[in-house]
């Protein structure tokens, strides 16, 4: 049916008056905004009436007659409106009066992006828009070269994250840094993640000093390559650089005597009797192989045979300490408590019944009492899931709703929580990151502000920021918890007024928020509000993971190291392969460029669209 564009014109006009006086009812929002920024606040708070009103029907309208429909006016609304308006007028054959016409248009909000982007990630690396920031290993403090390949990389924002490491850690990567900037010529933008107040898991208790050398087998079972293990004496420092992941202390007349082609004998803690070979030796370390597992134990007695017969007899020395995490499965009751005691597994009985149900403690100082039975609780990023079934303030009983079908899941020590229905009143600066404020602050371009909730947060460090003489320092808006996402207008209208300011989609802890399946409806309306005040936004949270650990991306990871795009500045995460990652990343991005601003498509030539 042919639609009439004088019967569209009514509803779009209601559409622009409706961004006006949502305009004209947060002035002072608007009028606190720093001047560079004002534009910006009232557009954010025309799309937000825009997006106040269910607009599919009349966009399907407006598509119909060839006109906007208005699916990509984030950063123009109200022009997007007026121009919208103008047309409509002209095909209905009428004249159209307005009194003023906005001047953020698609040009101008493109710009002020841009430009705000560039006050808080520095200039515009050379073949791409987006950003590349990059999580530092601890390793960044002891090797410049990791950090020079990362910036030869394209690495554009170094990022620490200050819940890991120590200040000296931290300064000492900042300094390998500097130096790569001077050696290659380009600039690096730093950013500081703050611990903020994680709720995480308590310790566990120490069960054993044990390794465990297990051969590689194929298919059939067959071995593939031995296991190897270096035995040092007790009194000197483990071997390094040998590619062998496991290395032993070893006292006794064991290690003087012992040469190619011996065998050092154990009973391991199964009792079951294993021969290692040795293969070679080096100075005083000796390299063994076993092509049976084997676990060894501190204070374990070994025997030193030759041909059979017996030469000399040693001990294992001191391990390091294994800890077990807690096994957990659907049904299972796991207590929750509110003190210092290291967490065990369940106890069970010879007939298999649960005597003592697992306990670990979780550190939420005064809000445990506020956790209600009946809320659910969350663990290691959404591994585990639990519901509460009473809470005396000091111990809460959970229990185990969700977790791998299959092989159930283990809960370590220091892992996070999430109580996604909890009112939690807890302040998002804690004393250990003020104190780390005062050291890495003035060293620093960006603060990251983690487990913000609304902003009153944003406020606080900014205070914090201002005593330390760091006001052009810019903040970052670590969206990662339900109530940072339905803030996140007020907290971006609170940005606005004390730049520069960016926002992380922080989608690790916020999918455990507001839940997995949605997860892609809040990023995307993340992206839109934030394009809407022309903000950037950090795409964060697994990015390309696989790569970083194992060297090669999913293709889930590739597509989605795609969409990343659409925001201003790509996270990765560290991992043996970061150099990689950070260069793949590189080139993902530089031809996306071609193709994709935010969501728009661009059409550049397509070579395959010859036929000749």
């Amino acid at each position: 049916m042919n639609v009439s564009p004088e019967r569209l014109i009514e509803p779009v006009a209601e559409l622009r008056q409706r961004a006006l006086a949502m305009e004209q009812r947060h002035q002072d929002p608007v009028a606190r905004a720093a001047p560079a920024y004002r534009e910006s606040a009232r557009n954010l708070l025309h799309y937000l009436a825009l997006r106040q009103v269910d607009v599919r029907e009349l966009q399907d309208d407006l598509a119909a007659l060839g006109l906007s429909s208005l699916g990509r006016s984030e950063a123009h609304t109200l022009h997007t409106l007026e121009s919208v308006l103008v047309a409509l007028h002209r095909l209905a054959g009428r004249e159209l009066h307005l009194d003023s016409f906005s001047t953020i248009d698609f040009k101008r909000g493109r710009a002020l992006l841009h430009e705000h982007t560039r006050r808080l990630f520095g200039s515009l690396p050379a073949k791409r828009t987006v950003r590349i920031m990059v999580t530092m290993p601890t390793e960044a403090a002891g090797h410049p070269d990791l950090v020079r390949h990362l910036l030869a990389s394209g690495m554009d924002v170094m990022r620490i994250n200050c819940a890991h490491d120590d200040p000296d850690a931290w300064l000492k990567m900042i300094e390998n840094l500097r130096r790569a900037e001077r050696e290659l010529g380009r600039t690096c933008k730093v950013c500081a993640d703050l611990a903020g107040p994680k709720l995480r898991t308590g310790p566990l208790a120490t069960t054993a000093r044990v390794i465990k050398l297990r051969p590689e087998r194929d298919l059939r079972g067959c071995v593939l390559k031995p296991a190897q293990v270096w035995f040092t004496p007790t009194n000197e420092s483990a071997c390094a650089g040998h590619g062998i992941a496991h290395v032993v202390p070893l006292s006794g007349d064991v290690m003087h005597q012992a040469r190619r082609g011996d065998v050092l004998a154990v009973s391991d803690t199964r009792g079951k009797s294993r021969e290692l070979k040795v293969i070679s030796r080096q100075g005083d370390a000796l390299l063994a192989e076993c092509d049976r597992t084997v676990y060894l134990e501190t204070g374990m007695p070994v025997r030193l045979l030759r041909k059979k017969a017996l030469l000399a007899e040693g001990r294992i020395g001191e391990l390091p300490i294994a800890i077990e995490p807690i096994p957990l499965r659907t049904g299972d009751t796991l207590v929750l408590t509110n003190d210092d005691v290291p967490g065990e597994p369940a106890v069970l009985n010879p007939q298999g019944e649960v005597v003592r149900p697992a306990h670990i403690a979780c550190y939420l100082g005064e809000s445990f009492a506020t956790v209600k039975p009946g809320e659910h609780i969350w663990f290691d990023d959404g591994k585990i899931c639990g519901r509460v079934l009473d809470n005396d303030g000091s111990h809460m009983r959970v229990e185990i709703v969700h977790t791998n079908p299959a092989d159930g899941a283990k809960l370590g020590a220091e892992k996070g929580i999430n109580l996604p229905g909890a009112k939690l009143e807890m302040a998002a600066l804690t004393s250990k990151d003020l104190d780390d404020l005062t050291i890495i602050a003035p060293r620093v371009d960006m603060i990251g502000l983690s487990f913000v909730r609304g902003p009153e947060d944003f406020w606080a460090l900014r205070d914090a920021l201002h005593r330390l003489n760091a006001r052009d320092v810019g903040v970052i808006l670590k969206i990662e918890t339900r109530a940072a996402f339905e803030n996140l207008p007020r907290l971006l209208l609170a940005g606005l007024q004390a730049p520069p300011i960016g926002v992380m989609v922080a989608r690790g802890d916020l999918a455990v928020e507001v839940g997995f399946e949605r997860l892609a409806e809040v990023q995307e309306e993340i992206l839109w509000l934030c394009e809407a005040a022309h903000l950037p936004v950090i795409w964060a949270t697994q990015v390309l993971e696989s790569m970083a650990k194992s060297g090669a991306p999913s293709r889930a990871e590739v597509s989605d190291a795609v969409m990343s795009g659409r925001a201003e500045c790509v996270m990765l995460n560290k991992g043996p392969y970061i150099v990689e990652a950070v260069r793949f990343l590189n080139g993902v991005l530089e031809r996306m460029e071609a193709h994709q601003f935010k969501k728009r498509s661009r059409f550049r030539r397509l070579s395959v669209s010859d036929l000749g």
